[in-house]
């Protein structure tokens, strides 16, 4: 698939070459990669996401009781 990105501020352009220049790539690879990283991290804070979920749900479950914060941070604040 292609994408076409238009209007890129120019300071924008000269650090993402000089990134390029010293990871070994074209501007386009660097690029790629800096997507395909990005897509990546992603995936896995999803998945994190979907474990921290499940643990969530089993310890509200079985009677865990989750504080209010804004009274916790209350409580903080008035130290």
């Amino acid at each position: 698939m292609n994408v076409l990105i238009r209007d890129l501020d120019e300071k924008t352009v000269r650090e993402l070459k000089k990134k390029a220049t010293e990871n070994k790539r074209s501007l386009q690879a660097e690029l790629k990669a800096i997507l395909d990283e990005t897509a990546e991290q992603r995936r896995h804070l999803r998945k994190w996401n979907k474990k921290v979920d499940l643990i969530y749900e089993e310890l509200r479950k079985s009677g865990h009781k989750f504080p209010d914060s804004t009274e916790l941070i209350r409580e903080d604040r008035d130290r």
